[in-house]
């Protein structure tokens, strides 16, 4: 009765979260039940309910298919290397902002930053492939003091570096946008005290900076590791060529092509689903792992 009459007094605070509720379980949860054709030999005229059930014989299928090993390893250290490497930067760039005094600059200097992540993964990697083609600018270079170009975009050993470096360049600014609002909450009475005890800069990003933004970074890495098997299909699949199949193939391009090239719906919802279940339990881990290290802190 208590919690009646509370919602009754705020209903216009039920009333605002309302849109955002219904769009969560039209758009996240009722989607789920497409998860059930992962157990079935499905059918598009039979239909969900219609089609028979086989339990686990698609995940068996994909876990006892050559390929496996390969676009398993391929999709984990794209992920992983992406991570180790690209998480610093964001934290890097804001300790860098923060330090930036005149404001006008410092604005000047966030507009470049952020404007990458506004820019269509397509465009992107039509740049990639331009600056990087056999006659494009670097090769330019690269001839020149070499006096042959490398094949970039189909050599299999250059497809992690160049996917991991362009997305460092196109998000790490917007990325470091939670760092520098968590930065502005720095008392500067601590720099004042801080360099009047003789605290030069990196002291002071040590022992001021990086315990304020502790929390934030505790969090930003779970959600990450947590989603270190959700590489981005676009830009991956864009980036394909049949040279560098060997290193670019990974879970979700083989989903697209399994789902809607091949037509195996019922084989390539085991497979995401399969990516989706690894995911959730490196999130459970790395959250314990976080919580151990970091005197409980956690994303939960």
């Amino acid at each position: 009765m208590r919690n009646f009459h509370y919602i009754a007094k705020n209903y216009f605070l039920y009333l605002l979260i309302a849109p955002a509720l219904i769009l969560t379980i039209v758009f996240k949860y009722v989607p789920m039940y497409g998860a059930v054709i992962a157990f079935k030999d499905f059918s598009p005229r039979k239909g969900i309910l219609g089609s028979d059930w086989v339990g686990f014989e698609h995940f068996e299928k994909f876990l006892a298919s050559p390929n496996f090993e390969v676009i398993f390893m391929n999709t984990f250290k794209l992920s992983l290397y992406g991570l180790l490497i690209g998480f610093p930067v964001p934290i890097i760039l804001a300790l860098m902002l923060n330090q930036v005094r005149r404001a006008a600059i410092k604005k000047n200097i966030q507009l470049i930053l952020y404007a990458p992540n506004f820019i269509s993964v397509v465009v992107v990697v039509g740049m990639i492939f331009i600056f990087l083609s056999p006659t494009g600018p670097v090769n330019s270079i690269i001839t020149f003091i070499t006096g042959k170009p490398e094949m970039f975009m189909s050599d299999p050993d250059y497809f992690r570096s160049i996917y991991i470096i362009s997305g460092i360049w196109q998000g790490a600014g917007w990325a470091s946008i939670i760092f520098v609002a968590a930065l502005a909450s720095v008392d500067p009475e601590l720099h004042n005290a801080a360099t009047i005890d003789g605290a030069n800069l990196l002291q002071r990003i040590r022992h001021i900076e990086l315990p304020a933004i502790k929390p934030v970074m505790a969090i930003v890495f779970i959600l990450a590791a947590g989603g270190i098997m959700a590489v981005g299909f676009e830009k991956a699949y864009l980036m394909q060529t049949a040279m560098n199949l060997p290193t670019s193939e990974i879970i979700p391009t083989y989903v697209y092509k399994q789902g809607l090239q091949a037509g195996d719906y019922a084989y390539s919802s085991a497979v995401g689903l399969f990516n989706s279940v690894i995911n959730v339990i490196l999130l459970i881990i790395v959250n314990f792992i976080v919580k151990k290290l970091n005197e409980g802190e956690g994303l939960y």
